[in-house]
C-alpha cells in the first residue's frame, strides 16, 4: 500500500490518498489498480493510523464511465465533495483504462463481465482491509449501470447511480434489467435533458421499481445546464452530493 498526498493541500476536502490493489487482480489476469480516497480515510491512511485497519462506518466505491476515467474533473469534484461531507469515497479505473494509463493507447471499455470481475475484486479487497459496516456502489454512466447489475447478487448496503445510461445513442429499448433485478436500495441522478434518458421517459421507465429518481435543472448526462437554464453544472453537482450525502445517511436509519 502507499500514499500521496494530493497537491500538498492542507484542506480536508482536497486531501486525497492512494493504496494499490495488486494480488487479487494479479490473479485474475487483471492489471494492478491505484485507487485514489477522498474523506476521513485519506487522512487516516495519510497519518498512517493504526485505527484504519479495525473498521470505517460507510464506505462509497466510486466508478467512472466509458469515455473519461477516476482523474476526469467531474469524477474529483463528486468525490471530494462528498468526502468533505465526511463520506470516504474511493475511486478506481476499469482494466482498460488502467491499460491506457500504462501505455497512452486508447481502447474501448471492456465487455460487463470483465467490468463487473473488477468491480467485485475491488469490493473484496476494499471489504478485507477496511470492513465498513455500509458500502454503497456509485457510478457514472457506465460505471452505474456496473454498479446496479451488482446489486442483484453482492452485498450492498446502497446503489447511486450519476447519470444512468438508460437506451443506447442509436436507440433501441432502455436498459432496465440491472434496475430491476437490483436488491439494494437505489437512487438515480439524472439531467433533465440528458440525452441516454431525459424527463419525461425516465419517470414512465423507473415507475414500476423500487428506485429513488432526482432530477438536475437542465443537466445533460454530465449534468452540464444550457446558459439560459439560470443555473450552473456547479449547482447541479453540488446537488448530486446533497441528495447522495441524504441517501447515504438515510440508509443509518
Amino acid at each position: 500500500m502507499s500514499f500521496c498526498l494530493d497537491n500538498g493541500s492542507t484542506q480536508a476536502q482536497s486531501v486525497t490518498a492512494s493504496l494499490i490493489i495488486d494480488s487479487p487482480l494479479l490473479a485474475n489476469e487483471l492489471p494492478v489498480s491505484e485507487c485514489l480516497v477522498n474523506g476521513p480515510l485519506a487522512l487516516q491512511l495519510l497519518a498512517e493510523d493504526d485505527s484504519v485497519a479495525k473498521q470505517v462506518d460507510t464506505l462509497i466505491l466510486l466508478a467512472h464511465g466509458a469515455g473519461a476515467d477516476m482523474h476526469h474533473d467531474f469524477m474529483q469534484d463528486m468525490a471530494k465533495s462528498l468526502g468533505a461531507q465526511g463520506l470516504n469515497v474511493v475511486r478506481f479505473n476499469f482494466p482498460y483504462m488502467r491499460c491506457n494509463a500504462l501505455d497512452g493507447k486508447r481502447r474501448p471499455p471492456d465487455r460487463a463481465p470483465k467490468l463487473l470481475l473488477d468491480f467485485k475484486l475491488h469490493i473484496t479487497d476494499l471489504n478485507e482491509r477496511f470492513r465498513p459496516k455500509r458500502l454503497i456502489l456509485m457510478g457514472k454512466s457506465m460505471g452505474g449501470r456496473m454498479a446496479a447489475m451488482l446489486g442483484h447478487d453482492t452485498q450492498l448496503d446502497g446503489v447511486i447511480c450519476l447519470g444512468y445510461p438508460f437506451i443506447a445513442l442509436k436507440g433501441g429499448e432502455p436498459r432496465l434489467e440491472p434496475i430491476a433485478q437490483c436488491h439494494a436500495p437505489l437512487l438515480v441522478i439524472q439531467g433533465e435533458r440528458d440525452k441516454f434518458g431525459g424527463k419525461g421517459l425516465v419517470d414512465t421507465w423507473l415507475a414500476p421499481f423500487n428506485a429513488e429518481l432526482k432530477w438536475l435543472t437542465d443537466g445533460d448526462h454530465s449534468f452540464v445546464p444550457r446558459k439560459s437554464s439560470g443555473t450552473t453544472q456547479a449547482a447541479n453537482l453540488a446537488l448530486a452530493v446533497s441528495y447522495s450525502d441524504n441517501f447515504v445517511r438515510s440508509l443509518h436509519a
